[in-house]
Order: structure tokens, then C-alpha cells, then sequence
């Protein structure tokens, strides 16, 4: 049977997801994060780079959440969730699948990394270390992040999806950094077509029925809100 490799609160969320969108039978294997928030050793027997989301399928073993979710399509989807080949959805599709990963979270990856420095300095250099965060969180993070959010409002008034006028599995992948981007950056402020997305994925009942089988997370959600965790697994 297909295995989901869960780390709590991380990015493998979207696979079981997509697996209940799909009604594909699947077992999950649960680790959960150190007090650091990395992810144990443990998988690291499963994959040497030891993140999540992994999976496990007819002796297959595949990372990396756009791999995983093309894997799954192709494998299991029969044409569902995917536009078809040769149109302009399907190019969409193809690009909000990669550009989840390859663009969208690295402004918020950046945001997290100087909000927390400061934190975690010695007190003794913490107040430079705030000052240089802040500089950098002023002129490079938050105008990259809102130029991306800026970029996804003004292509959801395209479209009610972000591959056409069709749920798809893009939208999954999309899920991802728009639902950080609330909890950290300021989606809500400025972007109505970004915010009802969350509402309209939100309310499928394949995304309700993985939340409970994956457990809630820290980003947000249909649960209470509670301080985003965005992290490299």
C-alpha cells in the first residue's frame, strides 16, 4: 500500500490532501519534529536528506512535494485534478507547480529566518542582530513578499483557480504558501481574492478529512489561528 511518510505540521500535509481528493488508499508512517522543529533522524532511513513529505509506492520512493504530487496524477489521478494536455490551463498548471517551491516560499522562508535571529542571539549581540534583521526585513523580505502576493491577487482575478476556472492539483501545491503568507505576511490586508481561495480550499471536504487524519496545523487552516511555523521540511 502507498505510505505517506507525515512529519507534523509540514509541507507532506498537501500529499494526504491530494491522496483524499483522489480517494486513493494510503497508510501513514508519523514522525514528529524535535523541540528545534527539525525533523528526527528517523527519516533519514527512508530518504538520506531526512525531510518530509515523503512516499513509499510499489518500491518507489519519491520526495519532494511537486515529484510527489506529479507521481500521484500520473499514477493514480486518470486524468483528474491535471487540465488537459496541449491547452493553456495545462501550462499554468505545470508553472504554479513548480513556482510554489522554486519561488514562492523563499521570501517567507527569509521572513522567518530574521524574525527569529534576534530571538535566538545572544543578548549581548541581540540588539544588532534586531537592527540588521530589521534592515533587511525593511528593504529585501517584505517588498519581495508582497510583490508575490500582489502577484497572486492579480492572478486569482483571472481565474477562480490558479491553473483556470478548475480545482487542480496546482491549487493544492498553492495552498502551501498562501496559507503561510496568512499567518506571517500580511495576506489578509489587501487581498481579497487570495484570502477567499483559503476559504474555498478550506471548505472541501478532502482538505477537512486530511487535516484530521495528518493532524492541525500551526499555519492555519480551518482550526483557530495560531503563529505560522514555516520550515525546510
Amino acid at each position: 500500500m502507498l505510505t505517506v511518510h507525515h512529519l507534523n505540521n509540514s509541507r507532506s500535509q498537501r500529499v494526504l490532501w491530494l491522496l483524499e481528493e483522489l480517494g486513493v488508499p494510503y497508510e501513514i508512517v508519523r514522525y514528529q519534529r524535535q523541540p528545534d522543529m527539525r525533523a528526527p533522524k528517523e527519516l533519514r532511513a527512508i530518504h538520506p536528506l531526512g525531510k518530509s513529505p515523503v512516499i513509499t509506492d510499489n518500491g518507489n520512493t519519491i520526495a519532494e512535494s511537486g515529484a510527489i504530487i506529479e507521481y500521484l496524477i500520473a499514477t493514480y489521478g486518470n486524468g483528474r485534478l491535471i487540465p488537459p494536455p496541449n491547452t493553456p490551463e495545462r501550462l499554468r498548471f505545470t508553472y504554479w507547480l513548480h513556482y510554489a517551491e522554486g519561488s514562492a516560499m523563499q521570501p517567507l522562508l527569509l521572513k522567518l529566518l530574521f524574525t527569529l535571529m534576534p530571538k535566538r542571539a545572544p543578548a549581548l549581540l541581540r540588539p544588532l542582530v534586531r537592527k540588521v534583521s530589521n534592515q533587511a526585513l525593511t528593504a529585501l523580505v517584505n517588498p519581495q513578499l508582497k510583490q508575490h502576493m500582489d502577484y497572486w491577487e492579480g492572478e486569482l482575478s483571472k481565474s477562480e483557480w490558479f491553473a483556470g476556472n478548475e480545482f487542480t492539483a496546482a491549487d493544492i501545491q498553492m495552498s502551501f504558501p498562501l496559507e503561510a503568507a496568512q499567518a506571517r505576511g500580511g495576506l489578509e490586508l489587501g487581498h481579497p481574492k487570495a484570502m477567499a481561495f483559503l476559504e474555498r480550499i478550506h471548505a472541501r471536504p478532502a482538505y477537512a478529512r486530511a487535516l484530521e487524519k495528518g493532524g492541525r496545523t500551526r499555519w492555519g487552516g480551518k482550526f483557530p489561528h495560531r503563529p505560522g511555523v514555516i520550515t525546510p521540511d
